[in-house]
């Protein structure tokens, strides 16, 4: 089963985040506060799939991603943005930084689901 990874400061998304997962058949699932924290915990184990937020304190998600793709574990791992940003600027600067995939929120628990499933399948 894959392992995921979702950072998000939001308590409640993560939560949502989880649930969705898990329903989703996907158990596995860790969560980091920030992308300080994300970055600690990906370098601590290797996960399948990173699904992150775009703005948070400490560290942004696109500077987390940013920060991924220069590890060499998660040079080709697969890398979703879940942000309420959706102008086509951010989702350039989301590609440019290495994003595999971007996912407006709110979101819907099958389109979630349906996204990590295409991404893990590559």
């Amino acid at each position: 089963m894959a392992k995921l990874l979702i950072v998000d400061d939001s308590t409640m998304l993560r939560d949502m985040l989880s649930y969705a997962l898990s329903e989703g058949g996907y158990s596995d699932v860790v969560e980091a506060v920030d992308g300080v924290d994300g970055l600690e915990k990906a370098k601590a184990t290797t996960f399948d799939l990173i699904i992150t937020d775009v703005n948070m304190p400490n560290m942004d998600g696109l500077t987390l991603i940013g920060e991924l793709r220069k590890l060499s574990q998660y040079s080709s791992k697969p890398i979703l943005v879940l942000t309420t940003e959706r102008s086509d600027e951010m989702k350039a600067k989301g590609k440019a930084a290495g994003a595999t995939g971007w996912i407006v929120k709110p979101f819907m628990p099958d389109q979630l689901l349906k996204a990590v499933n295409i991404v893990l399948s590559r």
